[in-house]
């Protein structure tokens, strides 16, 4: 198995605030790994720090065997990483359709790419030519993880997907991630909610004070209750 991205030893300063302590962690090519951790361990920014829109102060970042430490955050995504942020970064005055448009290169839809991501999130379609800004906090989410598909990508990064949404949607959104895991995407995801981590993780890192305390095999972090509480401070058999 190639480990598609490795952080190796990564710090990361924000001003005079020391947020990462020498990250370490892999994430496999084709495998789903999930980044965990209590709120403020470090795990946004840590995905920011592997976009370049923080800069690392130390360390190396390698995806594909090369050094992406320093490279700017267009040059980045252009190696076929995309971004889903926590705030979505939809543009709620354009079209569903406008806002795909933008994520496509200079030839415009791949037809055939478009009916497969669509065909994960059905209402999009049905929603093709409102405005984005009247979607649900669902069907943004939905929007956001789309756009970031419909051109080829080798690294899916998504950062709490899940954040503030009723748990039907949430449903919805585990059985599209499962589609795409079955797909052999490969994708770092920061999640909350332990059953979609659980239902989807391959593999683990979780993290605590802007350090890996934890990486192992998502089946063995969800089977030990004792582990769970002692990296994460409740149970995942709590998170059903």
């Amino acid at each position: 198995m190639t480990d598609l991205l490795k952080l190796d030893a990564v710090h990361t300063h924000i001003g005079h605030y020391h947020i990462l302590h020498g990250v370490d962690f892999v994430v496999p090519e084709g495998e789903v790994t999930m980044l965990l951790g209590r709120n403020g361990a470090g795990k946004t920014t840590t995905l920011r720090t592997i976009m370049g829109l923080w800069r690392a102060s130390a360390g190396r970042i390698a995806f594909a065997g090369q050094d992406i430490t320093a490279l700017p955050t267009p040059d980045i995504a252009r190696l076929g990483i995309a971004y889903v942020p926590e705030s979505m970064g939809i543009f709620t005055q354009l079209t569903v359709r406008e806002n795909m448009l933008l994520a496509t290169g200079a030839s415009g839809f791949d037809s055939a790419r478009l009916d497969r991501v669509l065909a994960y999130f059905p209402i999009l379609r049905q929603k093709w030519n409102d405005a984005a800004g009247g979607l649900s906090g669902g069907q943004k989410q939905m929007l956001a993880v789309s756009r970031a598909m419909v051109e080829e990508r080798r690294l899916l990064i998504v950062d709490e997907p899940t954040k503030g949404l009723a748990p039907a949607v949430i449903g919805h959104l585990i059985e599209a991630f499962q589609a795409l895991k079955e797909a052999r995407t490969t994708i770092l995801l920061v999640e909350q909610n332990f059953h979609m981590a659980r239902s989807l993780g391959d593999g683990v890192a979780v993290m605590d004070d802007g350090r890996i305390v934890h990486a192992g095999r998502m089946a063995d972090l969800a089977a030990d209750e004792e582990l769970q509480a002692r990296l994460l401070g409740l149970s995942l058999a709590a998170h059903q």
